[in-house]
This record gives structure tokens, sequence and C-alpha cells, in this order.
């Protein structure tokens, strides 16, 4: 999807407007979703960029693309151009945590498990 949308469309409401071009962006993304994954791929990724106009889009996560748009309005942008290309992606495995002493954090140590009998 590459699209410039407009925010100012006469006898329209802006906000509804917003929420429409919100709605086609997450139905978009959920339509490629559901398309089968490539081969050799584990799920769908996807190349985003966005800005004011197509020549100033800059890289963008998919997770802040919605934040994004709401930015440009309430900026009182009249336009925003977004680019969403899927494409297949590979997991890779996280690496372990290591509890440190003294540290209170969610880890539990296989080895100081107790049975509750």
């Amino acid at each position: 999807m590459k699209k410039t949308f407009q925010l100012h469309i006469e006898g329209k409401n802006r906000d509804r407007v917003l929420e429409a071009i919100k709605h086609e962006i997450r139905k978009y993304i959920k339509r490629e979703r559901g398309r089968p994954v490539p081969a050799g791929a584990d799920f769908w990724d996807f190349d985003c960029k966005f800005g004011r106009t197509e020549e100033t889009a800059e890289v963008a996560h998919l997770a802040a693309l919605i934040g994004l748009i709401d930015g440009v309005a309430r900026e009182g942008g009249a336009q925003f151009y977004v680019e969403i290309l899927a494409k297949g992606g590979h997991r890779q495995a996280r690496p372990a945590q290591v509890a440190e002493e003294g540290e209170g954090g969610d880890t539990i140590d296989a080895n100081n498990v107790k049975d509750a009998d």
C-alpha cells in the first residue's frame, strides 16, 4: 500500500475521516497477514514509511504508524503519506536472560524450585 491520505474532505467530519483512514490501514494489514506465508518465512513482516509527502517519508515501525497519524491530525496537517509493504520475516531466538543475585527479576531458576507437597 502506497497512498497519500487527505484529512480535509469537504462535507465530511475530520474525525470520521481520520477513523476511516486508520480502519483502512488496519484492514490492509489484517488482509496481508491472512495470506499464506512465503516459503522459508515464519511470519509476515512489514516495511513502513511515513511522512507528510511521499518525498519526505521516512522509515517508521508498524506499531508507531497510528501514533504518527494522530500526531499529524493534532498538528492540523491536511495530508500524509503511508507506505506499507509486506515481506516474509524470520523469527530469531531471544538471548537467554541471566538472573543476577540480589536482583528481583522475574526469572525462575529451575534448580531452586521446591516441591509444594
